[in-house]
């Protein structure tokens, strides 16, 4: 049985490797032809083609990411379908591979690839990403999102700031930094402007030629502006970096952990974290739906050929793939839109395609 399990995983491996490659290389020219319209912009020293090159190739792990189900599902879809029309599964099955020693055999396989996702989408992928940024950064001039920038909030005592940072610079620094004070009846008490700031190592922003104005109130309608500008300035926050960053970047470019802190930093300001608690619930349950699709692929190798057909039954296994993908879309931006649960939004796709799986397994494997 060990003989088996391992031809399986085998074959399995190699068919989702090429799989994947495949799609990567797709990605790649796609990629790569969207970051031409950039090359030979003047920034800091120009964006040439082989930084175009570079911030193609770092954004690979992304893709692999969003790949690894879809990849999975194609390839075990197809060694399933292949082992079916060769009669090699028919034999495997009098040798003593049942149902549910085969169910246990993917199940296997689909655990690796789960690992395998995890550890791309929480480690290699979030740093690959931002080394991308920061290469277009550097050649480009600077890293932003939208036109406004990164807004956070936070609270300090009976004190609030919200804080604008317009763009983030190559060696991890800010450019344009606002922050508007506001006292405990909700009057704006200062605002403090940066023309760049630094991330302290104790906890501190180091801003650089600040221009602050402090708002002395004086009955109901008196005030009184104070207005004051320094070459350097310490502003204590328990904002850091990361926050920042992530304000900046894709959030499902985040690993899980950051996620979760700034979910939790959300919630204590009194910000809407719902797209991040979708998005923190989507890394907790995406790796698992690698599970779900060796499942999915499991009743192919029931089927019975004639002569061809295989080609058919591996494009059905890549409209599923694609459907997922879409779904699992879909659910995520109605859920920020209708407010849905954060967990049953992430997980509702896969919910969805393990009772597809297990239906297909039992009509197809049980009964028949």
């Amino acid at each position: 049985m060990k003989t088996l399990r391992r031809f399986i995983h085998r074959e399995a491996l190699v068919a989702v490797s090429f799989v994947t490659a495949g799609f990567l290389a797709l990605f790649f020219f796609f990629d790569l032809v969207d970051e031409l319209r950039w090359v030979g912009k003047t920034g800091a020293d120009g964006y040439q083609l082989s930084h175009a090159l570079l911030f193609v190739v770092l954004s690979i792990p992304s893709h692999l990411y969003e790949l690894l189900p879809i990849t999975v599902l194609i390839g075990t879809i197809f060694v399933m379908a292949r082992l079916a029309q060769s009669s090699e599964f028919t034999i495997m099955r009098t040798s003593g591979l049942g149902p549910w020693k085969a169910l246990r055999t993917l199940l296997t396989l689909g655990g690796f690839f789960v690992v395998l996702t995890f550890a791309v989408g929480d480690y290699i992928a979030p740093l690959s990403d931002k080394a991308a940024q920061l290469v277009k950064a550097k050649y480009l001039g600077r890293l932003t999102t939208g036109a406004t920038g990164a807004w956070l909030k936070e609270k300090q005592d009976d004190r609030s700031y919200a804080v604008n940072v317009r763009a983030l610079t190559p060696d991890g620094g800010m450019l344009d930094v606002r922050v508007f004070e506001f006292d405990a009846r909700g009057r704006l008490a200062s605002q403090t402007r940066a023309a760049s700031g630094k991330f302290g190592a104790d906890g501190t922003w180091d801003l650089e030629k600040v221009e602050r104005s402090s708002f002395q109130h004086q009955g109901v309608d008196g005030a009184r502006v104070e207005h004051l500008q320094v070459p350097s300035l310490q502003w204590a926050t328990r904002i850091s970096a990361d926050m920042v960053s992530a304000s900046v970047l894709k959030p499902d470019r985040m690993g899980t952990l950051d996620l979760f802190q700034y979910v939790r930093h959300l919630d204590a300001n009194g910000q809407s974290a719902q797209r991040y608690e979708i998005e923190f619930w989507r890394k907790v349950f995406y790796p698992l739906s690698c599970l779900v699709m060796v499942v999915l692929a499991l009743p192919f190798a029931y089927l019975h050929f004639r002569s061809g057909g295989i080609a058919g039954y591996v494009f059905g296994g890549v409209m599923a793939g694609i459907s997922f993908f879409l779904l699992n879309n879909v659910f995520g931006y109605a859920g920020n839109l209708q407010q849905w649960s954060p967990w049953l939004t992430a997980a509702a796709p896969g919910l969805i395609y393990s009772v597809l799986s297990l239906a297909a397994f039992g009509w197809l494997v049980l009964r028949r």
